[in-house]
């Protein structure tokens, strides 16, 4: 094992190539360190659906001088958070983003495709940072470092190893007690639609949101304004296949909307087969360092997507992670330690804040469901997540 490393010899390991871990190498190189990216995947693909990037995520963008090629393929919100009675389209409340959202928190709000999102940030990591087909199935630490191992057989050492694996981290189990995930009783379904054959009310730059009982439907354009993305979520049953490539057929997806409004069924059936996964739930961990290995990202703090944070709370981690280990390259340990103090109480309130969002959507309809819309019509979201959209993750960084 290597001993202490100075910033010009700081081998750090990034297991994951998704957004969070190539933000994490993008971060690292800006702030004058290397890293080895290891990605299962054998190449890049085109995975996933779209994805809101609030003004948090994208001001950390223009730092990392990629805003120019991913506005190219992102759509800016004129309208966020336009919620709508699943029954009849009724509109409970609507933000209007373009013009208000700069002058509040300096940065515009986008939808984009998460494969247009993650080669945004690529362009920002050297090619030979990045090895494809490198899947991790153990880390095993020391006190100087730790040894990673592969499924090929292979083996890697590291001075710092970061956990970007997601959801099912391999290596949160060296972190946290290793406990499966809850699934969350919730599924959801994701289609995206060609613009061509998308209602027009769906190419609007807006993100829609029709709240029902049981369920909750999205949608919102991306890939440059050429595709509708559409994601909703109703009652998993037996349905616990947490997977990206797992499909469903079109009429279990309308069976689940059958009765709701014209407009949404029209959507669902534009779509063609969609997507299916399981939500898992996962408690914020107490910690996410041990050591020299730490976490990022989902493989830290999973969250529901209800507060379409899950994105941007990545790529805040990895820019404290490389600000803290650039700050201390020659303590590893007590730069993790303060990564993990830094980010910790913020990702654990968004988490818990995303959660609860889950059980206020889905309210049948009655007394609560009532409050709830007059509530909504009477507050101002755009104000009152500005403790997420205004917040500047290395600005609040205070070494």
């Amino acid at each position: 094992m290597p001993g202490p490393a100075g910033s010009g010899d700081l081998r750090i390991a990034v297991v994951g190539g998704g957004i969070g871990g190539m933000a994490a190498a993008a971060f690292l190189r800006r702030a004058g360190l290397t890293a080895t990216v290891y990605e299962q995947a054998s190449a890049p693909a085109e995975v996933g659906a779209g994805l809101v990037v609030a003004p948090n995520a994208v001001r950390l963008l223009r730092r990392l001088g990629v805003l120019e090629p991913f506005l190219r393929r992102a759509v800016a919100l004129e309208w966020g958070w336009e919620f709508r009675r699943w029954a009849d389209g009724e509109v409970l409340s609507v933000e209007r983003l373009g013009g208000v959202c700069e002058r509040l928190y300096g940065e515009r709000t986008y939808t984009v495709h998460r494969a247009d999102l993650l080669d945004t940030i690529r362009r920002a990591v050297p090619e030979g940072w990045v090895r494809f087909g490198a899947r991790c199935t153990a880390v095993e630490p020391g006190s100087d470092g730790a040894v990673l191992r592969f499924a090929d057989g292979g083996r890697a050492e590291a001075d710092v190893v970061v956990g970007a694996d997601g959801v099912h981290s391999v290596v949160r189990g060296t972190v946290a007690e290793a406990e499966p995930p809850e699934y969350s009783g919730i599924c959801a379904f994701r289609a995206v639609v060609p613009a061509r054959a998308a209602p027009a009310f769906a190419l609007r730059a807006a993100q829609t949101l029709w709240l029902g009982p049981g369920r909750h439907f999205v949608h919102y354009p991306i890939a440059g304004g050429s595709a509708v993305n559409v994601v909703a979520f109703a009652p998993a049953g037996d349905f616990t296949d947490e997977s990206w490539s797992t499909t469903a057929e079109v009429g279990e997806f309308h069976a689940e909307f059958a009765d709701w409004d014209p407009r949404v069924t029209g959507l669902v059936a534009a779509g063609g087969a969609p997507g299916r996964w399981a939500l898992l739930d996962r408690a914020p961990l107490p910690r996410w360092s041990r050591g020299r290995v730490t976490l990022l990202g989902d493989a830290a703090h999973p969250m529901f997507p209800f507060f379409a944070q899950g994105a941007a709370q990545s790529v805040e981690d990895a820019a404290v992670l490389a600000r803290c280990l650039a700050l201390e390259p020659d303590d590893p340990e007590r730069a993790l330690l303060r990564y993990e103090s830094a980010r910790l109480p913020r990702t654990t309130r968004v988490q818990r804040a995303s959660h609860d969002r889950r059980d206020v959507n889905h309210l049948p309809d009655g007394p609560e469901q009532r409050a709830r819309d007059t509530a909504l019509a009477a507050a101002d979201p755009l104000v009152g997540s500005g403790w997420i959209y205004g917040h500047d993750a290395e600005a609040a960084f205070i070494p």
